[in-house]
């Protein structure tokens, strides 16, 4: 995998680093085999690769589309069904305006710098407390992975936030079980959003779209995208402000009523 710059001239907002991928690196991004991307080209559901010489360079955009096969293929279509599918969609219309709509839809939120480190360095960076339950929890959480003869970390920053509550004094098990909830949470804020655009938004489009259309709705989904985001962030600080004011007279009486030590 590698990343190219967009070209200066392009708008500042939309000036951000190409992943491009090799075929090995865009088949284990998909979570497939690589006989299996083979065959999707070779079946034509995929886009041709951009080649140089004999390396074949893949984009976010076939990422997209192979995320978009294997949700359908999960909702129980044949891959000739999608074939036809996609053909259809296709007819007349521009490809990479399709897979610019498909991007929009199936690209990642997240934009996390995966850390691979020894399990040595994943128990130092928790000041020791690293042990089978903690380890097989944040692997059953998937936040380690077991990589060769190491470890991955899929977040730089979540790695960072975590390590910070435990030097703080708030034991890893404790951050662990925390996480578990906050998960959960998170999985249902997702589901609000995702059932709310396709109710409100994708719910009311006509099964054929026009050219036009495809583009309006690809700009929208991207526009929508810092929208949730502040949403979620803004009712979280506010759900905060409501509990801590909502504990302060406690956690002040609790302050109040413990002994003042000797001099």
């Amino acid at each position: 995998m590698r990343v190219s710059d967009i070209p200066a001239s392009d708008p500042p907002a939309h000036r951000r680093p190409v992943r491009e991928f090799r075929t090995e690196d865009l088949a284990r991004e998909a979570g497939i085999p690589v006989r299996t991307l083979r065959f999707y080209r070779e079946r034509r559901l995929l886009p041709p690769p951009r080649r140089e010489g004999r390396i074949a360079w893949y984009t976010e955009d076939h990422l997209a589309r192979l995320r978009i096969i294997a949700d359908l293929l999960e909702r129980g279509h044949t891959l000739g069904g999608i074939a036809e599918l996609l053909a259809a969609w296709e007819d007349g219309r521009d490809v990479a305006e399709l897979l610019g709509l498909e991007g929009a839809i199936a690209a990642p939120w997240s934009e996390e710098s995966a850390v691979r480190l020894t399990l040595e360095e994943l128990d130092a960076a928790y000041a020791g407390q690293v042990d089978s339950a903690t380890l097989g929890e944040a692997m059953a959480l998937g936040y380690v992975q077991s990589s060769g003869e190491g470890l991955t970390h899929v977040s730089r920053r979540l790695l960072d936030a975590s390590a910070a509550l435990v030097a703080e004094g708030v034991p890893l098990a404790a951050v662990l079980e925390a996480a578990r909830g906050v998960r959960a949470s998170a999985d249902a804020l997702a589901d609000l959003f995702v059932e709310l655009v396709n109710k409100q938004l994708l719910g009311s489009l006509e099964a054929r779209l026009s050219a036009g259309e495809t583009a309006r709705l690809t700009e929208r989904l991207g526009r929508l995208r810092p929208v949730a985001r502040t949403v979620v962030d803004l009712e979280f600080a506010l759900a905060m402000d409501r509990r801590v004011q909502a504990e302060l007279g406690s956690v002040l009486s609790q302050l109040g009523q413990k002994p003042q030590a000797e001099d």
